[in-house]
C-alpha cells in the first residue's frame, strides 16, 4: 500500500494515498453500501422507536462491504477508496431513519392522530432529506480542510478501513463475528415470537412472591433482547447506569407515590390515566433541559462556527477543482429541495409556505451548529436542534401543534443529514477521495434509504401502536410533550406535576452545568438524556441495556484486547439481528400469526 509523503500527510492529515488509476465510485461499490445501509436503516427504525437512539451506518457499511468483497473475490480487486464509497453510501441509507423524522416527529404526529399515507411519507422524506447534505457542502472547506475538526467517528472510519486492507484477515474475522452474532439474535428473536416466555420470562407467575409481582406491575422484570443487550455495550457504563438509576427513581419511587396520592387513577401502564403518563412529564423536561442547556454551554463552538469563516482560507489547503463539488450543484440543489419542503409542507400538513421558509432558513443556522459539534464532539445535538425549533416555533405560530412538531422536522433532517455527510467527507479527506463522488454516492445512498425506511416504517405502524407496548417511541414522546405544553401551557399536564416538571427541568440543567464547570464530579454524574429517557420507556429496557454492558465489562476485565477487538462487532451483530427479524415479525404480525405458547 501506497504511502503518503510526511510533509504531505502533516498538511492535509492524509492516511493513504490512492494508487494511479484507482477506482472509487463504482456501481458495486454503491450498489453493497445502499444494501447494507437500507438494512441499517430498517434496523434503526425498530431499535429507535424503542430506545430513543439511531446508530450510524458508517463502520457497519465499511466492514461488511470489504467483508462481501472478501468472500465474492471479484476479478478486480476491491479498492480503498470503493471502501469509502461503500461506507458513504451506507451511512447516507442508514440516517434516513433520523432526518425523515421516523423516531420522533412522524410518531409524535401518529399519536396526535395525524395518520400518514405511505406516498405522504415518500414525499416529505424525498423533501427535506437531502437538505442537510445542500447545507454540508460549503462547510467542508471550513470545517474539514482549514480547521481540522476532528470528527471522531469519520476519523474512525478512515483509520479501520485502512486497517482492513492492511490487516485482511483481522477484518474479514469482525465482519464473521458480526454475522454470526446476528443470525444468532434473528434466530432467539423469531423463537421469542413464537415462545413468548423466552423473551420475557413471567417471574412473578413462576415464583409467586408478593415482592416480584409488585416490582413487575411497576415494569420491573426480566426482559430477555439481544438488541437491548447490544445497545448496553455500546453506550457504555456511564449511560446504562444512568438508565438505571433513572428507571429505579421514576418507575420505583415516583409511580407509586403518584398513585398512592391519588393523583392518577388508572392502571398504572396507562399513559392517559396512569402514573407511566404522570412520571412522563419529568423525564421529558430532564430531557429537554439537559438538551438545551449543553447547547447552551457550547456556545463557543456556536460562535466559532460564524466567527471562522472567511479566515484562513488563502493560506489553507489548495482543493483539487476537478474533485471539489461545485458550487452549483449544492445551491440548485438546495434551491430545489427548500422549494420542494414547503410545497409537500403546505399539502400534507397543511403548513403555510412562510412557516416553512422559517423553518429552512433556521434549519440552515441550526446545521452548521450540528456540523461543528459532531467534528469537535462525536455528538450530533438532533435532539436540541429540534427543541430550539419548537420553542421558536412556540413564539412564531402558537398553539399549531403540527407546525411546531415538523418546522422542528425539518431542523433535525437538516443537523442529521449535515453532521452524517460531514464525517463521511472527513473520511474521504483522510484517505485521498473525491469529495465530487462522495456527493454523487450521498444522494444514491438517501434515495435508497427512503426507498427502505419508508416501507418499513408503514409496516410497523400497521403490526403496531407506536408510542405503546413493545415500540414506545421515547424521543416521540418527548417532542409530542414539548409541542402539547407550548401550545396548550401547563393545562397540557397531569394533576400536580408542575412541581416535578419544575425539578426534572433544574436537575436537566444542573447535570451538564456541573460536569462542565466541577470536573471533580464529571465522573459521578448521570446522562441527563439517558435518566431522561428511563422515565418514558418501561424499566425493563433499561435494567436489559444494563445488564449487557455489564457482561460486557466482565468480559473485558477478563480479556481486554479480545473484547476491545470484537465488542463493536458483537453489539452491531445482536442489534442488527434482533432489528431486521423485528421485519420480519412485523410481517407474522400483520398476518395474523401468534405466539404458539
Amino acid at each position: 500500500m501506497a504511502q503518503p509523503d510526511p510533509a504531505d500527510q502533516a498538511h492535509s492529515e492524509q492516511i493513504y494515498v490512492p494508487q494511479p488509476g484507482e477506482q472509487g465510485l463504482t456501481p458495486r461499490a454503491v450498489f453493497v453500501g445502499c444494501l447494507l445501509g437500507g438494512a441499517v436503516s430498517g434496523m434503526n427504525i425498530y431499535f429507535g422507536l424503542r430506545t430513543g437512539w439511531a446508530i450510524g451506518g458508517s463502520l457497519i457499511a465499511a466492514i461488511l462491504g470489504f467483508a462481501v468483497f472478501a468472500a465474492i473475490k471479484p476479478k478486480t480487486p476491491y479498492t480503498v477508496l470503493e471502501a469509502n464509497i461503500t461506507q458513504t453510501s451506507g451511512s447516507a441509507a442508514g440516517t434516513m431513519t433520523s432526518a425523515a423524522g421516523l423516531l420522533a416527529a412522524i410518531p409524535a404526529m401518529g399519536m396526535l392522530g395525524h395518520e400518514l399515507s405511505y406516498l405522504q411519507l415518500t414525499a416529505w422524506a424525498l423533501a427535506v432529506a437531502y437538505l442537510g447534505v445542500f447545507f454540508a457542502v460549503p462547510l467542508r472547506r471550513q470545517m474539514v480542510l482549514v480547521e481540522k475538526l476532528r470528527f471522531p467517528t469519520g476519523t474512525a472510519t478512515a483509520e479501520t478501513i485502512v486497517a482492513m486492507f492492511s490487516e485482511g484477515a483481522t477484518a474479514v474475522e469482525k465482519a464473521k463475528v458480526l454475522l454470526r452474532w446476528g443470525v444468532m439474535a434473528a434466530v432467539f428473536t423469531q423463537a421469542a415470537f413464537w415462545i413468548s416466555p423466552l423473551g420475557h420470562p413471567p417471574l412473578e407467575e413462576w415464583l409467586p412472591i408478593a415482592f416480584i409481582g409488585t416490582m413487575a406491575a411497576y415494569s420491573f422484570s426480566l426482559y430477555i433482547s439481544p438488541l437491548m443487550f447490544g445497545a448496553g455495550i455500546l453506550i457504555g457504563p456511564r449511560v446504562a447506569t444512568s438508565l438505571v438509576l433513572g428507571a429505579t427513581f421514576s418507575w420505583g419511587v415516583l409511580a407509586p407515590y403518584v398513585e398512592s396520592q391519588g393523583w392518577v387513577a388508572g392502571p398504572t401502564m396507562s399513559y392517559a390515566e396512569g402514573a407511566r403518563g404522570w412520571i412522563l412529564w419529568p423525564g421529558v423536561a430532564i430531557m429537554v433541559a439537559d438538551a438545551l442547556t449543553s447547547l447552551g454551554l457550547s456556545w463557543r463552538t456556536v460562535l466559532n462556527t460564524f466567527s471562522g469563516f472567511g479566515k484562513g482560507d488563502d493560506d489553507g489547503p489548495k482543493v483539487d477543482l476537478a474533485q471539489a463539488i461545485p458550487n452549483s450543484w449544492w445551491m440548485i440543489g438546495l434551491a430545489i429541495g427548500s422549494c420542494a419542503t414547503l410545497v409537500v409542507a403546505k399539502a400534507v400538513f397543511e403548513i403555510p409556505m412562510m412557516h416553512s421558509a422559517i423553518a429552512v432558513a433556521l434549519s440552515s443556522v441550526l446545521a452548521m451548529i450540528a456540523v461543528r459539534s459532531t467534528g469537535e464532539t462525536d455528538i450530533n445535538p438532533i435532539g436540541g436542534m429540534g427543541k430550539v425549533t419548537q420553542l421558536v416555533f412556540g413564539g412564531i405560530a402558537p398553539g399549531a401543534m403540527t407546525t411546531n412538531l415538523m418546522a422542528a422536522a425539518v431542523a433535525g433532517a437538516g443537523a442529521s443529514q449535515a453532521g452524517d455527510m460531514m464525517q463521511d467527507l472527513k473520511t474521504g479527506h483522510m484517505l485521498g477521495a473525491s469529495p465530487r463522488q462522495q456527493f454523487k454516492a450521498q444522494c444514491v445512498g438517501i434515495l435508497a434509504g427512503v426507498l427502505t425506511a419508508i416501507p418499513i416504517y408503514v409496516l410497523f405502524d400497521k403490526a403496531y401502536t407506536i408510542g405503546e407496548g413493545d415500540l414506545p417511541a421515547p424521543a416521540a414522546h418527548a417532542w409530542k410533550a414539548m409541542a402539547e405544553l407550548l401550545s396548550q401551557g401547563f393545562e397540557a399536564l397531569p394533576t400536580n406535576a408542575e412541581a416535578a416538571v419544575v425539578a426534572g427541568f433544574l436537575f436537566g440543567v444542573a447535570v451538564p452545568v456541573l460536569r462542565k464547570h466541577v470536573p471533580l464530579m464529571a465522573k459521578w454524574l448521570p446522562s441527563g438524556l439517558a435518566f431522561g429517557i428511563a422515565f418514558i420507556v418501561p424499566a425493563y429496557y433499561s435494567i436489559s441495556m444494563f445488564i449487557g454492558m455489564v457482561i460486557f465489562q466482565a468480559w473485558r476485565r477478563n480479556n481486554l484486547s479480545k473484547a476491545d477487538a470484537f465488542g463493536f462487532s458483537i453489539a452491531s451483530g445482536l442489534i442488527a439481528g434482533e432489528g431486521l427479524m423485528g421485519i420480519l415479525v412485523a410481517i407474522q404480525t400483520l398476518l395474523g400469526m401468534k405466539a404458539l405458547i
